[in-house]
């Protein structure tokens, strides 16, 4: 499926402003807004912490399948796509980032 459809499929995000990624060190790493151009990375975020407790490897490499078409084009420009090379190097590195919600008010 294209990622649109993938989209489709995944709760809604509407009660999020955001999810901050927190690594091993208990860092604030990245944080994915509820904002036009990173709504969709929000949902497939959000959607692989309530499957998997974080994203590990194991829920990144499902996150990638999610991304669809985006994977390939992140793979073969890297830095265009910076929530899906954040995945890749999850798996590249066995890496595990914590996710925390941040409610909308």
């Amino acid at each position: 499926m294209a990622f649109a459809d993938n989209l489709k499929t995944l709760p809604g995000v509407s009660h999020l402003a955001a999810l901050n990624l927190i690594d091993a060190a208990d860092a604030v790493v990245a944080t994915i807004e509820n904002k036009p151009g990173q709504a969709g990375s929000l949902a497939v975020y959000n959607h692989l912490a309530q499957l998997y407790g974080a994203i590990s490897p194991e829920a990144a490499k499902k996150g990638l399948e999610l991304y669809a078409e985006h994977t390939e084009d992140a793979r073969a420009n890297p830095g265009k796509h910076p929530n899906i090379d954040r995945l890749i190097g999850l798996i590249e590195r066995g890496e595990t980032l914590r996710v925390k919600q941040v409610f909308a008010v």
